[in-house]
């Protein structure tokens, strides 16, 4: 649709035929979770980013509200880890208890759990090896479907597996079932690439891998088509929503994802490139139009759920550039 100058000249007229609009209910907000107390503690890669111990979420939902934010996602960073990744699945493990007291203090908020084993596995990969190296997969899954079944014992609205595993959204959607959580739903990490533009949640996270790295179950950036059948895959699995991760430098997989798939869209705008513009903004660098820009340029593409660090920001760019 190219517009006729008239179209352009009012407000209200390009608000009436502008094909692509933001609003707080397209986006998700990663919040941090530590363990310890009287923590509030700003991560030093990802600036205006918090780790929060348990004590501070109060705060944290007050923000939440004032924002204008209803759907978050919970990542831990637990004190302790080990090779078996217990504290991802132990019923007072951090995320647990932080969708608890979360939930009691805003019963309305709609909390999504990652899943994956890196936050809290010693060696900070999201899988199990055998001794060849090889990817033990059946462990793996097994693990990974305790994890899925205690965040949702702990009142976690939705189950967002992050490991690409082969064959985890089946598996965990036969653990939800089999636990009595049919109406648990599934957000894939469909397409994870195995992307340079995550360095600064590494650091969030505590994630790093200690030994290699995760190209084995990570995806090739390289591989659009590949992605496409990662998608499919989720799909026929059962998976409730997809992902393409990261965001903007893969808005033509978003595209071409969207297209092959009558799901919801997802799409993570991830912590590298979150630093990146918030840098650059913060150094004048670009004007703060660039946030709203690259989070408008990812719902044009296709998705229609945004996982972005800039979800308190939102309204307020709405409010000064969605005219």
């Amino acid at each position: 649709m190219i517009l006729p100058t008239r179209l352009r000249k009012n407000k209200n007229i390009r608000r009436l035929v502008r094909e692509t609009h933001l609003s707080m209910d397209d986006v998700i907000y990663p919040i941090f979770v530590v363990d310890g107390e009287g923590i509030r503690r700003e991560i030093p890669s990802m600036k205006g980013q918090y780790h929060y111990s348990l004590d501070k979420l109060d705060g944290v939902a007050a923000m939440l509200r004032d924002k204008g934010i209803g759907h978050i996602m919970l990542f831990g960073v637990p004190a302790e880890k080990d090779a078996e990744a217990s504290p991802a699945f132990a019923d007072d493990g951090i995320i647990q208890r932080a969708a608890r007291r979360l939930k009691a203090l805003d019963p309305e908020l709609y909390i999504v759990g990652d899943v994956c084993l890196c936050e809290y596995k010693s060696d900070g990969h999201c899988c199990f090896f055998e001794e060849n190296g090889d990817i033990r997969r059946d462990r793996s899954l097994e693990t990974l479907c305790k994890v899925a079944v205690s965040q949702a014992r702990s009142g976690i609205d939705m189950i967002a597996p992050s490991d690409m595993m082969d064959g985890h959204i089946a598996a965990l959607r036969t653990a939800l079932d089999d636990a009595g959580f049919e109406s648990v739903p599934i957000m894939g990490y469909s397409a994870k690439f195995a992307s340079t533009f995550y360095g600064p949640f590494r650091d969030a996270a505590d994630s790093a891998p200690a030994f290699g790295d995760r190209r084995s179950y990570q995806m090739d950036p390289a591989n659009g088509k590949e992605a496409l059948k990662e998608v499919a895959l989720d799909v026929e699995e059962g998976a409730d929503i997809v992902m393409v991760k990261p965001a903007m430098p893969y808005l033509d997989v978003i595209s071409q994802a969207k297209e092959l798939s009558y799901l919801p869209m997802a799409a993570y705008q991830v912590s590298g490139e979150y630093a990146m513009i918030r840098t650059a903004v913060d150094q004048r660098l670009l004007d703060e139009r660039a946030i709203f820009e690259s989070l408008l340029c990812i719902k044009r593409a296709g998705a229609e759920i945004i996982i972005t660090y800039f979800a308190p920001q939102l309204q307020a760019l709405i409010d000064a550039y969605q005219d």
